[in-house]
């Protein structure tokens, strides 16, 4: 029986990709960038995710990672490179304002409130995670928030999941499952840690790192099922 759950936020309980377009289109307006179609849209994301894979493994910085994709994007799309530093800062702030639950995720953590140790562990800035999970109330929801600028390590770094584990007192590692959808940061990592893990996977994506994962699903309802074995 788990006692804590480790929940990642982006892609897992938040829909990420509905938040990234809302910001992202207002920002362009903002900065008369022009239209953003759904085209530069998807090279962003792609764009995005190669560079925060390469800060899991540790190639960059966070800094260097968050104006770096937009320099990349921008030096592709013809925008001013100057913007990009700017445009990351209200990015940040803008991305908390759009919130959409992933199916399932928000009466799914609710139903576990005081039955288990909550706890958020994401990787993304403090700005927008502070304000995302204000605004969506998850703030209320979770017992513990380990965002990994706080922690000072990034997942899936195995000091990210000991200052985790130091923090919520877990003594027994047979009690701890992680829950997210990236299975190069939440799933390796929890598999490096010693842990369970819940690989959210909607898109069914393959195992390319070719690790066990302890059980994989591509709906949250499952989980309910999954927490109680």
């Amino acid at each position: 029986m788990y006692k804590y759950l480790l929940w990642d936020v982006d892609g897992t309980i938040l829909d990420f990709l509905a938040s990234e377009a809302y910001a992202i289109r207002f920002l362009f307006e903002k900065y008369n960038i022009g239209k953003c179609s759904d085209e530069m849209l998807k090279m962003y994301s792609d764009i995005n995710l190669k560079y925060w894979q390469k800060l899991e493994r540790g190639e960059l910085t966070k800094p260097e990672i968050l104006i770096g994709r937009f320099k990349e994007f921008f030096g592709i799309i013809g925008a001013d490179l100057n913007l990009a530093e700017s445009f990351n800062e209200e990015y940040q702030v803008t991305l908390g304002d759009h919130i959409e639950f992933v199916d399932g995720a928000e009466e799914i953590l609710k139903s576990q409130k005081g039955k288990y140790v909550l706890a958020a562990v994401t990787n993304g800035t403090k700005v927008a995670q502070e304000k995302k999970l204000h605004l969506s109330g998850l703030d209320k929801v979770f017992d513990e928030i380990f965002i990994s600028e706080n922690v000072g390590y990034e997942k899936p770094n195995k000091e990210f999941f000991d200052y985790v584990f130091h923090n919520l007192g877990v003594k027994d590692k047979n009690e701890v499952l992680i829950i997210g959808d990236s299975l190069t940061s939440d799933i390796k990592g929890g598999y490096q840690a010693g842990i369970d893990t819940c690989w959210f996977n909607p898109l069914h994506s393959p195992n390319t790192l070719n690790i066990p994962v302890t059980y994989e699903t591509d709906n949250l309802w499952d989980v309910a099922k999954i927490v109680c074995t």
